[in-house]
Protein backbone atom coordinates (compact mmCIF):
# COMPACT_ATOMS: atom_id res chain seq x y z
CA UNK A 1 0.00 0.00 0.00
CA UNK A 2 1.94 3.08 -1.30
CA UNK A 3 1.09 6.82 -2.68
CA UNK A 4 3.80 7.42 -5.75
CA UNK A 5 4.82 10.88 -5.94
CA UNK A 6 4.46 12.35 -9.19
CA UNK A 7 8.33 13.39 -9.60
CA UNK A 8 9.97 11.25 -11.82
CA UNK A 9 13.47 11.20 -12.56
CA UNK A 10 15.00 11.34 -15.93
CA UNK A 11 17.62 9.06 -17.09
CA UNK A 12 20.23 8.03 -20.33
CA UNK A 13 19.10 4.89 -21.26
CA UNK A 14 21.83 2.95 -23.47
CA UNK A 15 19.21 1.14 -26.70
CA UNK A 16 19.71 -2.34 -26.61
CA UNK A 17 20.47 -1.78 -30.47
CA UNK A 18 23.81 -1.64 -29.09
CA UNK A 19 26.04 -4.81 -28.78
CA UNK A 20 25.74 -6.73 -25.79
CA UNK A 21 28.89 -6.99 -24.32
CA UNK A 22 29.52 -7.45 -20.35
CA UNK A 23 30.17 -3.45 -20.05
CA UNK A 24 26.77 -2.76 -21.83
CA UNK A 25 25.22 -5.09 -19.49
CA UNK A 26 26.49 -3.64 -16.27
CA UNK A 27 25.41 -0.24 -17.39
CA UNK A 28 21.92 -1.31 -18.06
CA UNK A 29 21.83 -3.45 -15.00
CA UNK A 30 22.89 -0.40 -13.24
CA UNK A 31 20.18 1.61 -14.60
CA UNK A 32 17.73 -0.10 -13.71
CA UNK A 33 18.81 -0.94 -10.33
CA UNK A 34 18.56 3.19 -10.00
CA UNK A 35 15.32 3.66 -11.81
CA UNK A 36 14.16 0.85 -9.07
CA UNK A 37 15.93 2.69 -6.33
CA UNK A 38 14.45 5.97 -7.22
CA UNK A 39 10.45 4.92 -7.89
CA UNK A 40 10.99 3.54 -3.96
CA UNK A 41 12.29 7.00 -3.09
CA UNK A 42 9.26 8.51 -3.87
CA UNK A 43 6.79 6.25 -2.69
CA UNK A 44 4.54 7.86 0.11
CA UNK A 45 4.40 4.04 1.81
CA UNK A 46 1.69 3.91 5.00
CA UNK A 47 3.90 2.85 7.16
CA UNK A 48 6.01 6.20 6.84
CA UNK A 49 3.08 7.43 8.67
CA UNK A 50 2.52 4.67 10.78
CA UNK A 51 5.17 3.30 12.56
CA UNK A 52 6.81 2.88 16.50
CA UNK A 53 8.66 5.83 16.13
CA UNK A 54 5.57 8.74 14.63
CA UNK A 55 3.84 6.55 16.76
CA UNK A 56 3.66 6.41 20.97
CA UNK A 57 1.42 2.87 19.92
CA UNK A 58 0.38 1.54 16.78
CA UNK A 59 -3.06 -0.09 16.90
CA UNK A 60 -3.79 -2.89 13.86
CA UNK A 61 -7.76 -2.55 13.84
CA UNK A 62 -7.68 -5.66 11.42
CA UNK A 63 -9.53 -3.17 8.71
CA UNK A 64 -7.76 -0.03 9.27
CA UNK A 65 -4.22 0.72 11.43
CA UNK A 66 -4.10 3.77 13.88
CA UNK A 67 -1.06 5.73 14.38
CA UNK A 68 -1.91 6.75 18.47
CA UNK A 69 -0.56 9.57 20.54
CA UNK A 70 -1.13 9.49 24.15
CA UNK A 71 -0.06 13.36 24.54
CA UNK A 72 -3.55 14.35 22.47
CA UNK A 73 -4.98 11.40 23.62
CA UNK A 74 -6.21 10.59 19.95
CA UNK A 75 -4.95 9.48 16.57
CA UNK A 76 -2.20 10.96 14.76
CA UNK A 77 -2.79 9.09 11.09
CA UNK A 78 -5.50 6.47 10.59
CA UNK A 79 -4.75 4.30 7.22
CA UNK A 80 -6.66 1.77 4.98
CA UNK A 81 -7.64 0.53 1.72
CA UNK A 82 -10.62 1.21 0.77
CA UNK A 83 -11.75 -1.37 -2.26
CA UNK A 84 -14.58 -0.38 -4.73
CA UNK A 85 -16.42 -3.84 -4.42
CA UNK A 86 -17.10 -3.21 -0.06
CA UNK A 87 -18.97 0.03 -0.89
CA UNK A 88 -22.55 -0.02 -0.54
CA UNK A 89 -22.16 -3.94 -1.18
CA UNK A 90 -24.13 -4.47 2.28
CA UNK A 91 -25.05 -1.09 4.20
CA UNK A 92 -25.88 -2.18 7.68
CA UNK A 93 -28.11 0.14 9.09
CA UNK A 94 -27.71 -0.56 13.04
CA UNK A 95 -24.59 1.14 13.85
CA UNK A 96 -22.63 -0.25 16.62
CA UNK A 97 -22.25 1.86 20.13
CA UNK A 98 -18.73 3.47 20.47
CA UNK A 99 -16.26 1.93 22.68
CA UNK A 100 -12.98 2.26 24.20
CA UNK A 101 -9.55 0.93 23.13
CA UNK A 102 -8.59 -1.36 25.79
CA UNK A 103 -5.37 -2.10 24.57
CA UNK A 104 -4.84 1.60 25.19
CA UNK A 105 -3.11 2.42 28.48
CA UNK A 106 -6.32 3.36 30.93
CA UNK A 107 -4.49 7.13 31.15
CA UNK A 108 -4.36 8.00 27.91
CA UNK A 109 -7.73 6.10 26.50
CA UNK A 110 -10.88 8.13 25.89
CA UNK A 111 -14.25 6.99 26.19
CA UNK A 112 -17.59 7.81 24.60
CA UNK A 113 -18.99 10.04 27.59
CA UNK A 114 -15.59 12.39 26.85
CA UNK A 115 -17.51 14.00 24.29
CA UNK A 116 -20.88 14.43 26.33
CA UNK A 117 -22.41 18.34 26.46
CA UNK A 118 -18.36 19.01 25.60
CA UNK A 119 -17.61 22.94 25.61
CA UNK A 120 -16.69 23.12 21.95
CA UNK A 121 -20.00 21.16 21.21
CA UNK A 122 -17.68 18.92 19.19
CA UNK A 123 -18.87 15.51 17.52
CA UNK A 124 -17.41 11.99 18.06
CA UNK A 125 -15.50 12.37 14.81
CA UNK A 126 -14.78 8.95 12.52
CA UNK A 127 -11.22 9.09 10.43
CA UNK A 128 -11.93 5.29 9.55
CA UNK A 129 -15.83 6.47 8.43
CA UNK A 130 -18.25 3.81 9.11
CA UNK A 131 -20.19 4.55 5.64
CA UNK A 132 -16.99 2.81 4.08
CA UNK A 133 -16.94 -0.37 6.54
CA UNK A 134 -20.68 -1.29 6.59
CA UNK A 135 -19.83 -4.08 4.62
CA UNK A 136 -19.80 -6.61 7.50
CA UNK A 137 -20.47 -6.48 11.16
CA UNK A 138 -16.90 -6.76 12.09
CA UNK A 139 -15.47 -4.10 9.85
CA UNK A 140 -18.73 -1.44 11.02
CA UNK A 141 -17.72 -2.77 14.74
CA UNK A 142 -14.09 -1.77 14.36
CA UNK A 143 -14.80 2.10 13.27
CA UNK A 144 -16.70 2.80 16.68
CA UNK A 145 -13.16 2.01 18.71
CA UNK A 146 -13.24 5.22 20.44
CA UNK A 147 -9.14 5.27 19.20
CA UNK A 148 -10.81 6.07 15.67
CA UNK A 149 -12.23 9.09 17.34
CA UNK A 150 -11.37 12.81 17.03
CA UNK A 151 -13.49 16.11 18.25
CA UNK A 152 -15.10 17.76 15.04
CA UNK A 153 -16.65 20.55 15.08
CA UNK A 154 -20.03 20.16 13.60
CA UNK A 155 -21.03 21.78 10.84
CA UNK A 156 -17.52 20.41 9.57
CA UNK A 157 -18.14 16.42 10.35
CA UNK A 158 -21.86 16.72 9.13
CA UNK A 159 -21.69 19.35 5.87
CA UNK A 160 -18.12 19.32 4.63
CA UNK A 161 -15.75 16.64 6.17
CA UNK A 162 -18.00 13.87 4.59
CA UNK A 163 -18.20 15.22 1.21
CA UNK A 164 -14.35 14.14 1.89
CA UNK A 165 -15.61 11.09 2.70
CA UNK A 166 -17.77 10.19 -0.10
CA UNK A 167 -15.20 11.25 -2.27
CA UNK A 168 -13.22 8.75 -1.63
CA UNK A 169 -15.42 5.74 -1.72
CA UNK A 170 -16.35 7.37 -5.41
CA UNK A 171 -12.97 7.14 -6.04
CA UNK A 172 -12.51 3.53 -4.99
CA UNK A 173 -15.23 2.42 -6.95
CA UNK A 174 -14.14 4.28 -10.14
CA UNK A 175 -10.30 3.11 -9.68
CA UNK A 176 -11.12 -0.41 -7.94
CA UNK A 177 -9.52 0.08 -4.76
CA UNK A 178 -7.37 3.36 -3.35
CA UNK A 179 -5.16 4.02 -0.03
CA UNK A 180 -6.41 6.61 2.08
CA UNK A 181 -4.51 7.94 4.99
CA UNK A 182 -5.85 10.85 7.65
CA UNK A 183 -3.85 13.01 9.39
CA UNK A 184 -4.67 15.30 12.46
CA UNK A 185 -3.07 18.26 13.29
CA UNK A 186 -3.85 18.81 16.66
CA UNK A 187 -3.14 22.54 18.06
CA UNK A 188 -2.75 23.61 22.31
CA UNK A 189 -6.69 23.77 23.11
CA UNK A 190 -8.23 20.56 25.13
CA UNK A 191 -11.41 19.39 25.92
CA UNK A 192 -11.62 20.16 30.14
CA UNK A 193 -13.03 17.19 30.69
CA UNK A 194 -11.02 14.50 29.41
CA UNK A 195 -7.82 16.11 28.13
CA UNK A 196 -8.21 15.29 24.54
CA UNK A 197 -6.35 18.09 22.33
CA UNK A 198 -8.14 19.50 19.92
CA UNK A 199 -7.80 19.33 16.43
CA UNK A 200 -6.71 22.13 14.54
CA UNK A 201 -7.63 20.38 11.42
CA UNK A 202 -6.89 17.47 9.92
CA UNK A 203 -6.49 15.89 6.19
CA UNK A 204 -7.17 13.01 4.05
CA UNK A 205 -4.60 11.64 1.42
CA UNK A 206 -6.23 9.44 -1.59
CA UNK A 207 -4.12 7.73 -3.61
CA UNK A 208 -3.91 4.61 -6.21
CA UNK A 209 -0.39 4.14 -7.53
CA UNK A 210 -1.07 2.08 -10.12
CA UNK A 211 -3.75 4.51 -11.75
CA UNK A 212 -1.45 6.87 -11.16
CA UNK A 213 -4.03 8.80 -8.78
CA UNK A 214 -3.24 11.09 -6.05
CA UNK A 215 -5.00 13.87 -4.17
CA UNK A 216 -4.86 15.33 -0.70
CA UNK A 217 -7.64 17.32 0.97
CA UNK A 218 -7.23 19.41 4.02
CA UNK A 219 -10.13 20.74 6.30
CA UNK A 220 -9.52 23.27 9.30
CA UNK A 221 -11.53 22.75 12.42
CA UNK A 222 -13.08 25.77 13.37
CA UNK A 223 -16.73 27.27 14.32
CA UNK A 224 -16.00 30.01 12.41
CA UNK A 225 -15.58 28.16 8.85
CA UNK A 226 -19.21 28.72 6.83
CA UNK A 227 -19.80 25.64 4.97
CA UNK A 228 -22.69 27.00 2.60
CA UNK A 229 -21.26 26.63 -0.85
CA UNK A 230 -18.82 24.19 0.39
CA UNK A 231 -17.46 23.07 -2.69
CA UNK A 232 -15.09 19.51 -2.76
CA UNK A 233 -12.27 21.68 -4.51
CA UNK A 234 -11.96 24.17 -1.90
CA UNK A 235 -9.64 21.95 0.27
CA UNK A 236 -7.72 20.51 -2.51
CA UNK A 237 -3.87 20.71 -0.96
CA UNK A 238 -0.56 19.85 -2.51
CA UNK A 239 0.64 16.20 -0.89
CA UNK A 240 3.95 17.30 -0.10
CA UNK A 241 2.97 19.80 2.20
CA UNK A 242 1.04 17.38 4.28
CA UNK A 243 3.24 15.09 7.07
Amino acid sequence: MTCLKTRRASFLIILATEPVNKMNLLIRTTIISVIATASNANATNINQFINTRSCDQVIDKKFYKICYDYKAKGAKFVAYTLKGKNVGAVNIKKRPSFYPEKSIPSRYRTYPNDYTHNEFKADRGHLAPDAAFDWSKDSLDSVYSMANIIPQYRSINRHTWIKAERYARSIAIKLGEVTVINGVEYGSQRMKKSGIAYPKGYWKMLCNDAKGFKRCLYYKNSKTIKTKGDKLKDHVVDCSTLT
